[in-house]
């Protein structure tokens, strides 16, 4: 179990492992992100991206899912996140990409309001399989503290 508590200042996560299917990247543009370059190979290939890319709203959904997983293997004590204060897309992602990330704490504190949950500011990188970055974002994350009445 991973509380307030024991997240480091300065401390590097990194995890996750996403294969991009190109039919996975058509059915969320379909659903949620229908531009042309998301749906079809002969208008993305008009475009800068020169081929079908995913939307940069997948890549954070796929990012959210290796982050859930990685919370769910260490028992991380996640309570939600009040939310991203940067949200950067660095570079294309493409169907065969395959992702992970890496996360650093860069500041926590306790709630003055509610001493049961502590928050803490992160920032989140993710690569693909070239180790080029494809997404930044600098997020704010609520986490369960193991000791309400304790001190930092």
């Amino acid at each position: 179990m991973r509380f307030y508590e024991d997240l480091e200042v300065g401390a590097v996560s990194r995890f996750g492992s996403r294969l991009v299917g190109r039919d996975e990247v058509v059915a969320f543009a379909r659903a949620y992100d229908p531009q042309p370059f998301h749906l079809s190979d002969e208008e993305a290939a008009k475009t800068h991206f020169g081929r079908l890319a995913a939307s940069g709203w997948h890549t954070c959904a796929m990012t959210m899912a290796m982050i859930v997983e990685e919370q769910e293997r260490t028992g991380h004590q996640g309570l939600g996140s009040p939310g991203i204060d940067e949200l950067r897309w660095r570079h294309p992602v493409y169907p065969g990409d395959t992702l992970r990330v890496e996360t650093e704490v860069l500041e926590k504190r306790r709630s003055r309001s509610r001493p049961e949950m502590g928050i803490f500011r992160a920032e989140t990188r993710v690569y693909n399989q070239d180790d080029v970055a494809v997404l930044t974002m600098v997020s704010n994350a609520m986490v369960s503290t193991r000791d309400p009445d304790g001190t930092d």
